[in-house]
């Protein structure tokens, strides 16, 4: 085949689940829209970590110790759980801003993007229950970005113009990067 030409199954993507096959064909503008997904949440965690690690002195203790127990979430137990710990905290203190300039800086860059959206889609997911509010629904925004984080992990957005590209490509010994350590498919891409 010319490299001019492309296959017809190019676009398309299935997957089966519990006994259950779905099967779709992407648009050929998917990928800038996977991208402009990748780049939005890049640009908001870079940011949103960028302001809490500059100004210093962020701490999430107070958002712990009052949000559960102030809005009927759930997870109310393992909030105050949370709170409770000084050292959880010490940790949660450097993790979430730390944690969200790396997410973006990963997700803008495009290096080990499966990895920066995963994280991402866990600290929206404890967003989501701390944030809890179900007076117009169980969807809100915090979901719906960890929605985005995982659209972006599936769809391999790291590979468009991004650097997990070339890191997948990198020659160990004569073997692409992926093809030496498989495993990294996982973290790549």
């Amino acid at each position: 085949m010319a490299t001019n030409q492309i296959s017809a199954d190019a676009n398309t993507f299935e997957s089966k689940l519990g006994g259950i096959t779905v099967k779709g064909r992407a648009h050929s503008l998917s990928a800038w829209f996977v991208l402009a997904l990748r780049l939005m949440m890049g640009y908001a965690f870079l940011q949103a970590g960028w302001d809490k690690v500059a100004a210093g002195g962020w701490t999430a203790n107070g958002y712990l110790e009052n949000v559960a127990a102030a809005n009927g979430n759930p997870l109310e137990g393992m909030f105050a759980a949370m709170a409770g710990s000084p050292l959880f905290m010490d940790f949660v203190n450097i993790a979430v801003p730390w944690g969200e300039l790396l997410i973006g800086l990963g997700l803008l860059v495009g290096a080990l993007v499966r990895l920066a959206a995963f994280f991402g889609a866990l600290m929206m997911l404890m967003f989501y229950f701390g944030n809890w509010s179900v007076e117009h629904g169980v969807i809100n925004g915090d979901f719906a970005y960890m929605l985005v984080f995982l659209a972006v992990a599936a769809f391999g957005a790291g590979r468009i113009l991004g650097l997990d590209t070339y890191i997948e490509q990198y020659e160990l010994g004569g073997e692409p990067l992926i093809e030496k350590y498989p495993a990294l498919r996982y973290i790549l891409g």
